[in-house]
Formats: structure tokens, C-alpha cells, sequence
């Protein structure tokens, strides 16, 4: 049934991280509406949600550089993407 596209374990944790992190947001707006608005470093004006999408955006990026330049193996972009997604919650 899902023949059609090449599911590795790596590649169902990443859509399952990702669903995760999107219920989890979707929790925490039910319990604090409003997402949590807040101006950053970047003089933009972003939620909760905002912050998750340029994270998950920077961490797409990060990877395809690293793979286009170094190849593998992928930890160092992974630690590299885990900073990113902690700078993004915490000043942007």
C-alpha cells in the first residue's frame, strides 16, 4: 500500500516529529490562546506557529546546503538544525 514512495524509519520520524511538534502547538494555543506574539531579533512579529515554520524552513535548508557541500554523515547539520530551532523559540 505504501509501495509508492521509499519510507525509510528515518523518513517516518521526520513527518512523525513534525505532526508531533504541530499538536503540540495546537495544545499548548487551546490551553494559552494567542499565540504568543512577541517582536525578535529580526524585528518581525511572529507566534508560536511563525516561529515553528521558519524553524522547519531553516532546518530544510541546513540539510540541503550540508548535503550539496559536505554529504554525509548527517549529525552535524543535525546539531546545527536543533540550535537553529532553539534560536528561532528563543529570539525570534
Amino acid at each position: 500500500m505504501l509501495g509508492w514512495m521509499a519510507w525509510t524509519w528515518p523518513t517516518a520520524l521526520v513527518f512523525v516529529g513534525i505532526f508531533a511538534a504541530m499538536g503540540i502547538l495546537t495544545l499548548i494555543e487551546i490551553r494559552r490562546p494567542g499565540g504568543a506574539e512577541r517582536t525578535g531579533i529580526l524585528g518581525l512579529v511572529t507566534t508560536r506557529g511563525d516561529r515553528l515554520f521558519m524553524t522547519l524552513l531553516g532546518t530544510v535548508y541546513i540539510f540541503l546546503a550540508w548535503l550539496g557541500i559536505f554529504g554525509e554523515p548527517l549529525w552535524t547539520p543535525l546539531g546545527l538544525s536543533l540550535a537553529w530551532g532553539v534560536f528561532c523559540f528563543w529570539k525570534v
